[in-house]
């Protein structure tokens, strides 16, 4: 299957943006289906536009290998576009940073185990903080990035079902994702803990990577 992955560029604002937000003109869109939009056509496509744009058996077969794929297929949906593109708070760093990349590793397996390995969270599709919550942490910007931020988006994206607990080989799959994910947007940051100190102040947003039309962070994988 033969996908166009050319994104436009645009310059998203910290709107009120959704699981189900679109903006087809822009080539953003949202492939989250409902029964009744499953009745009137195939899945996989756009809920508002129709267009077909994700190898979705390639995406499912989850390969760390063709991430690179995954990541820009990742990013027609503009909920994942959105969080690849947007600031990472200064709070959100500054976890990523006190632990560094090894602790942080073992971080984010343990918090993707707790939030979305089980069949159903008790608070299943909301258990995951956005980025204008206080708490939210880089891994939870990994995981609304990656699809892994609830059971509904892992079985969309990951080809997953809802329903059952995650296996150890699944949760080490998207904690993989999610340090890569990590790797691309704070791409400076050390093996080892950095002392950070504890500013008091209101959350907010600190440059990380440039904004592009998309990211494919191959050169993650060089040896």
């Amino acid at each position: 299957m033969e996908t166009n992955l050319a994104v436009k560029s645009p310059l998203l604002k910290p709107l009120a943006i959704t699981c189900t937000s679109t903006n087809c003109e822009l080539n953003l869109h949202c492939f989250r289906m409902t029964k009744k939009l499953l009745a009137s056509g195939p899945s996989g496509r756009c809920r508002t536009c129709n267009v077909q744009l994700v190898d979705w058996p390639r995406v499912h077969s989850r390969t760390i290998a063709d991430t690179p794929y995954t990541f820009t297929a990742l990013q027609f949906e503009m909920i994942r576009h959105h969080f690849w593109h947007l600031d990472l708070t200064e709070r959100a760093i500054n976890y990523a940073r006190r632990k560094g990349r090894i602790l942080l590793s073992l971080a984010a397996r343990h918090q993707i185990e707790q939030l979305v390995g089980s069949a159903r969270h008790p608070r299943e599709g909301i258990q995951t903080p956005r980025e204008k919550s206080p708490h939210a942490n880089a891994i939870h910007f990994a995981q609304h990035a990656t699809a892994s931020c609830c059971r509904r988006c892992i079985a969309e994206w990951h080809g997953i079902p809802e329903g059952q607990p995650l296996s150890s080989e699944q949760i080490d799959y998207l904690s993989e994702l999610a340090m890569l994910y990590v790797n691309a947007r704070i791409p400076d940051l050390a093996e080892e803990p950095t002392v950070v100190h504890i500013q008091r102040r209101p959350v907010q947003s600190m440059p990380t990577t440039p904004r592009t039309e998309t990211f494919a962070p191959e050169h993650l994988y060089a040896s």
